[in-house]
């Protein structure tokens, strides 16, 4: 008889927030959050300014303590490691390079803080494309060469999983368009990644999952691809009477149809023709038929703006 198959193990998820919360006073700036960072993926933690994305990294880094819940990292908090520089590479803010040090002296600071090799600094600096820069000041580089700097440091240790919070101004492109290639790439290797934006538009493409806060709260943990096909491209149509319109349509399988508030009908999962075809076996008129696609963007900012209205301020 064969031996049973065994199920795939699963491994535990590298970055884990379990119901934290953080209050500054009676002002929950994170408000009983919970998800994961999954082995091999890049997470993105989006939300507006002041959604609470600062304040969460900081308690996963061990720098903001909780209120309540708990923040883990390979399962225990961050400051447990016996080795924190190898566990997760953290980059909470490039402005704080000091200008008048040197790209390499500024990644040696990192080096020497872990009683790493001499060479690790070198090594860092040719991952971020910074290896002709090493012996410019910081105070000279561009914004995005100063960002992937800040990087630079957080690499050297060879950490498991990357920790990256946006800067106030913003992802310059060129440091948007590194991170595009490197982060995908170091997930593959079975690293983990999060990553703190305001906006999807820098990092949208290179992410595996989202995380989606508004003024503290958790709004949405899901793959991206889910959030995807939650939001779909829709034809949008006026007719004579949408509530029969959407009954017919429903009995012919297309299930996936909601009257807007100016008496519309969005429809997903049907074309033009078979819109037109059960309109007129139900007897209704049609006027207009429109196209809407919806982008990650949209649905993104849909989530977060509809999370706000709901909330008292």
């Amino acid at each position: 008889m064969p031996p049973r198959s065994r199920p795939p193990r699963q491994r535990r998820p590298r970055l884990e927030a379990r119901e934290l919360s953080k209050l500054y006073g009676t002002f929950p700036a994170v408000d009983d959050v919970s998800f994961d960072v999954p082995v091999g993926s890049v997470t993105g933690l989006l939300g507006p300014h002041g959604a609470g994305k600062s304040t969460l990294i900081g308690m996963l880094l061990g720098l903001v303590r909780p209120s309540s819940g708990s923040a883990l990292v390979d399962g225990a908090p961050l400051r447990e490691a016996p080795n924190p520089g190898g566990a997760v590479g953290a980059v909470t803010s490039p402005a704080a390079l000091h200008p008048k040090r040197t790209v390499r002296n500024h990644v040696d600071l990192y080096v020497t803080a872990q009683s790493l090799s001499d060479d690790r600094a070198q090594e860092a600096l040719a991952l971020v494309g910074l290896t002709a820069q090493a012996d410019r000041l910081v105070g000279t580089l561009s914004v995005g060469e100063q960002q992937r700097a800040a990087i630079a440091g957080a690499l050297v240790g060879h950490p498991q999983s990357l920790v990256i919070d946006e800067p106030a101004q913003g992802w310059a492109p060129d440091t948007s368009a590194w991170l595009a290639g490197f982060l995908p790439g170091f997930a593959r290797r079975g690293g983990s990644v999060l990553i703190a934006s305001r906006s999807l538009q820098p990092v949208g493409s290179m992410l595996d999952r989202m995380v989606i806060l508004s003024r503290g709260r958790l709004v949405y943990s899901a793959s991206t691809a889910a959030l995807r096909a939650a939001h779909r491209d829709r034809l949008v149509v006026a007719s004579s009477n949408a509530a029969s319109l959407a009954l017919a349509l429903a009995a012919a399988g297309v299930t996936d149809a909601q009257i807007r508030p100016d008496g519309r009908l969005g429809i997903a999962g049907a074309d033009t023709q078979s819109i037109v075809a059960i309109a007129g076996r139900a007897g209704v008129q049609i006027f207009d038929i429109a196209g809407e696609r919806t982008d990650l963007e949209h649905a993104y900012l849909t989530l977060a703006a509809g999370a706000q209205a709901g909330r008292p301020s």
